[in-house]
């Protein structure tokens, strides 16, 4: 049996519509058997209709079910919607949760190869530090911390060990349990879906690595990790200054491990701008998505780029063949 995609088309108020359209005419015959998209059928009908594009939907009851391959499969989630760009945010909100929702009882069941969320606004989710990775860790009942955003692409991967927080807040969210743990989880996942064992740069907390201070995060909690995932055979080196191995040692690495979000994910665009997609290590299923966000500001406008979609698909595609 083909295992099969499933793409959830996010956020309403999105150009995610567009993409899923633009993405399905360039991809091939063979991948486009695989994909099952989860939202509202009107809604996409009417967003498609509005911006004078045609495109072939059947809607499905179940991913087993045989259809044409030239028509996008889709799995429908009601959404409560007069205006298809003018939906309000609790509707939104309800339509979101249900659609992940949906993806996560069809991928546990090993039904998919993974599953595919184009971009959300996290506001929508209960809880506004939480994204999609948190999200679906908790559906997953994953264990505290051994759930990882990774944003990957051919030439490099960095992960952040703090992701949706206040940077008031990062200090204290941060301990050695903390990084050892996911660590390991990328290191593991390299060696699974990579086929490599990963070298790892970690970065330190502070500017200049706070001069290695005894009382600073890297001596009390950063170094004291490096050392225990150097005994467990672990391909790691740090802490690395972050003001500057962004320059030009980051190609020493296949992967790069920063303290928060903004560390690793501001640079890694700079260099390779939307080059790139989102992945959740740890969860029971793999789960992708495009690194970039809603895009409102180009709704309508006919500007939106697929490319991030299309190298989630193709991911997905070739990563079990």
């Amino acid at each position: 049996m083909i295992k099969k995609i499933l793409l959830i088309s996010g956020d309403p108020y999105s150009v995610n519509t567009e993409i899923i359209f633009k993405t399905w005419k360039k991809i091939n015959y063979n991948t486009k058997n695989k994909i099952y998209l989860i939202s509202d059928y009107k809604l996409i009908k009417t967003q498609l209709k509005k911006l004078n594009y045609s495109l072939k939907i059947l809607k499905v009851d179940n991913i087993n079910q045989k259809t044409k391959n030239d028509c996008l499969k889709l799995i429908n989630v009601n959404l409560k919607f007069n205006n298809p760009y003018n939906i309000s945010k609790k509707n939104r909100a309800v339509f979101v949760k249900n659609c992940l929702d949906k993806a996560h009882h069809l991928a546990s069941r090993s039904e998919s190869i993974g599953i595919i969320n184009c971009a959300i606004d996290k506001t929508l989710l209960s809880n506004q530090k939480m994204g999609v990775t948190e999200y679906l860790a908790a559906k997953c009942k994953v264990k505290k911390d051994k759930e990882v955003m990774l944003i990957k692409n051919r030439n490099l991967s960095v992960i952040p060990i703090t992701t949706h927080l206040d940077v008031k807040e990062i200090s204290k969210n941060i301990n050695s349990k903390k990084i050892i743990k996911k660590v390991i989880s990328a290191n593991n996942w390299f060696k699974k879906y990579m086929r490599k064992k990963p070298k790892i740069g970690i970065l330190g907390l502070n500017p200049h690595n706070a001069e290695l201070r005894k009382k600073s995060e890297e001596n009390k909690i950063i170094i004291p990790a490096i050392k225990k995932l150097l005994k467990l055979k672990i391909k790691i080196k740090g802490p690395l200054a972050s003001d500057t191995v962004f320059i030009e040692d980051y190609k020493k690495f296949d992967l790069i491990v920063g303290m928060f979000h903004d560390q690793v994910l501001s640079p890694f665009k700079a260099i390779f701008k939307f080059d790139a997609i989102n992945v959740t290590l740890g969860l029971k299923y793999l789960r992708v998505s495009p690194d970039h966000g809603t895009a409102v500001n180009l709704i309508g406008k006919k500007k939106a780029k697929p490319d991030s979609l299309i190298k989630c698909i193709n991911f997905l595609h070739k990563i079990r063949k």
